[in-house]
């Protein structure tokens, strides 16, 4: 059965097992939070004394058609395509509209990156793509 996704849904990878979050398998090494919005997330993440990062650059996807759940989920794998290079390991759907023009409809889909990590400090790009491939490496 196909993942429903909503605004405020929440893709994470490799970390859920830290904070004892549920997440759904979504695709490749990516989950779904389960039963946590962002807000609820980031105060578990906190209370843990860990920092949950909002980045501020937004990733958009866009298809033609009615907002359909096969359809939201194409276009994240297409998202996480577009932010994959820079090793974040969450994403936030920020929104999923639903237009027309000319009578033909679509819908934007956007999401935001996130990142969970023990400094209050953002890492760099090099620092998160070590982090990544070391956990990699220790699931084996």
């Amino acid at each position: 059965m196909p993942q429903e996704f909503q605004v405020g849904t929440i893709l994470i990878s490799e970390w859920p097992q830290l904070f004892g979050v549920e997440s759904k398998p979504y695709s490749g090494n990516w989950g779904v939070v389960q039963t946590l919005d962002g807000f609820a997330l980031e105060r578990k993440i906190r209370a843990a004394g860990w920092n949950f990062f909002f980045i501020a650059s937004e990733a958009k996807a866009t298809f033609f058609g009615a907002p359909g759940t096969k359809k939201i989920g194409q276009a994240l794998t297409r998202i996480l395509g577009k932010v994959s290079h820079q090793h974040f390991n969450g994403l936030e759907v920020t929104g999923i509209i639903a237009k027309h023009f000319l009578g033909l409809p679509y819908t934007v889909v956007s999401a935001h990156s996130r990142h969970v990590q023990d400094s209050c400090y953002l890492d760099c790009a090099e620092v998160r793509r070590t982090a990544k491939r070391d956990a990699a490496w220790a699931r084996g």
